[in-house]
């Protein structure tokens, strides 16, 4: 990392300290490890601290009977509440999840990530069934972007793009400049 002003080197610590986070992998129980597996396998090209979970059961507060899903943002805080400070927890599960979306109650999502956050979570309900670990990886990314600050982004190849109510995650092909650059400043690493 390079500095263009002088610190000393407690600061140069506390900067270090700060922006240097874990991502924090927590599969829910309904989930094949080999899911997990593979997408940790591909966050860490990109960053290298990530550490799998023991794998839990989904939280029974954040179901949703009348349309038999999981709320994301009751999951979100259930997974924020045993986040600490330097990490940030996705959760990975293969139930459909909701959010709210406008004036839509239960919306259905393949992921939700607030901006900035400490949790956030992807599920593989509404992805194609034959590219799911590829589209894990990108809609879990995309997440993880939320929580370190990016908003969605115009570019249409852009892991931060809007999905909009469909899935893009075909179409999408790595982090657009703009998004890089300042996933660079959060110690992430690309080629």
């Amino acid at each position: 990392m390079l500095f263009l002003f002088s610190c000393t080197k407690s600061n140069q610590e506390n900067i270090s300290k700060e922006t240097s986070i874990t991502i924090l992998v927590q599969p829910f129980d309904d989930i094949p490890s080999d899911y997990i597996n593979d997408i940790v396998d591909e966050i860490k090209k990109v960053y290298p601290k990530v550490k799998i979970l023991q794998s839990i059961n989904l939280p029974e507060n954040s179901y949703y009977k009348p349309r038999n899903r999981y709320r994301a943002d009751s999951l979100i805080q259930f997974l924020s509440e045993r986040t600490e400070k330097n990490f940030v927890t996705i959760g990975i599960t293969s139930k459909d999840i909701s959010s709210t979306k406008g004036k839509i109650k239960d919306f259905g999502v393949m992921g939700l990530g607030f901006t900035p956050g400490k949790a956030c979570v992807a599920s593989t309900f509404r992805l194609n069934k034959t590219k799911v670990g590829e589209q894990l990886f990108k809609v879990a990314i995309h997440e993880l972007g939320h929580t370190l600050g990016l908003s969605h982004c115009p570019e249409k190849t852009c892991f931060m793009r809007d999905a909009e109510g469909k899935n893009h995650t075909d179409e999408e092909k790595d982090f657009c400049k703009k998004c890089k650059t300042f996933l660079i400043e959060k110690n992430w690493r690309f080629k």
